[in-house]
């Protein structure tokens, strides 16, 4: 069996933003919850140890998330007012990560180098009975990889911050998540400022990997082509696929194209409204299915010519839940079945594992450092 990287989690996020904690299973969370506001406000939990145990989750890019006040509802804390107030943001949640591997250590362990991540992904690959034993109830003791990514760099005071970063343990970067002063997003327009593209100068001189989501179409390709260290899209479907969908929170063919020439890696998620231009809440589940999260897969695969530059960043738990996910899915454990589509479509066993995990697996042996 192989086994999953997913490119993108909220995790700190949901932790602070509404007490979740993943050690738990998700439907127990789900149960906790039920009297409260949070599945309203975010819906289902889909993430929790046993799940991951059972879907053979390896790792997951666990985020620092920060966006403007503005775009949340009041009952949000997570969202900046103003720099300081996003920095302080950004600390608290990498010192959850820190926390969950320091305490947790048997559930998580930080990745940040070559020497981490041979650790985490051989313990998974030596070790076939681990999806019997999490559907016995039996506990595995092999624990989930966090590489920690960067979703919004509004919290830092000047560029050369990303040093002070990097020394505490976050790897990728992505600049923007609505607009912000370093170039344009997916809710405001622009292109990269000169700050901007001194970011990208201290970026890369340090080792970061370059998350293009949530930038337009614009700032992407300005990155794309000044960024001299490794880019990727850790979460972002094919607008392509997207006919009548507005706004430029997907990637263009065009972009999609330049960031495989980059040799990027670009991860799919599993969200119906990302997922087809007719999906709504309360729309019939049926309507997009693991088959529908599939086609992107595929467009991606045909653009690039080979199954190498696509992967799964499902943003799970980052603003929505079940059941806004494909039919076949009501916690991440089931994530496993997209395998099956994948092959009945002509994939290969081979290419089916670098789709889940492989290729981002590729990715980080590339950038990060040895030590």
């Amino acid at each position: 069996m192989t086994y999953i990287i997913d490119a993108h989690q909220d995790l700190a996020y949901n932790v602070l933003s509404f007490g979740r904690n993943y050690l738990r299973s998700a439907l127990e969370t789900r149960r906790l919850e039920q009297e409260s506001s949070t599945p309203e406000r975010t819906g289902q939990c889909l993430l929790g140890m046993p799940e991951y145990q059972e879907a053979r989750v390896a790792a997951v890019f666990g985020t620092i998330f920060t966006a403007p006040r503005k775009y949340g509802g009041a009952w949000e804390t997570m969202l900046f007012r103003d720099l300081p107030h996003a920095r302080s943001i950004m600390q608290q949640q990498i010192d959850v990560y820190r926390r969950l591997a320091d305490e947790h250590s048997e559930a998580f362990r930080l990745i940040l180098n070559q020497k981490d991540l041979r650790s985490v992904i051989e313990a998974w690959e030596k070790d076939p009975d681990l999806k019997e034993n999490a559907a016995k109830g039996t506990k595995n003791d092999i624990p989930v990889g966090l590489v920690i990514l960067m979703e919004g760099l509004e919290g830092i005071g000047a560029p050369r911050d990303m040093e002070e970063w990097w020394a505490m343990g976050a790897r990728i970067a992505g600049p923007v998540w609505a607009g912000s002063r370093f170039c344009g997003g997916t809710r405001e327009p622009g292109s990269f400022s000169a700050e901007g593209y001194e970011l990208l100068e201290v970026m890369a001189e340090v080792g970061f990997t370059l998350d293009i989501s949530h930038m337009n179409e614009v700032s992407a390709l300005q990155a794309l082509d000044r960024y001299e260290g490794a880019v990727i899209a850790s979460h972002a479907n094919a607008r392509a696929l997207l006919k009548g969908m507005e706004g430029e929170r997907h990637l263009t063919d065009r972009t999609i194209r330049q960031l495989v020439e980059r040799g990027g890696v670009m991860g799919v998620i599993p969200f119906n409204h990302f997922l087809s231009a007719n999906w709504s809440a309360g729309s019939n589940r049926q309507d997009v299915t693991l088959r529908t999260l599939a086609a992107h897969i595929d467009h991606i695969c045909q653009l690039a010519g080979d199954a190498l530059h696509v992967g799964l960043g499902t943003d799970f738990d980052g603003g929505f839940g079940w059941p806004d996910v494909p039919a076949e899915i009501n916690t991440i454990a089931d994530l496993p079945k997209l395998g099956d589509i994948l092959a009945e479509s002509g994939y290969n066993e081979e290419q089916v594992a670098s789709i889940f995990g492989g290729n981002w697996r590729r990715h980080l042996e590339r950038t990060l450092p040895s030590a």
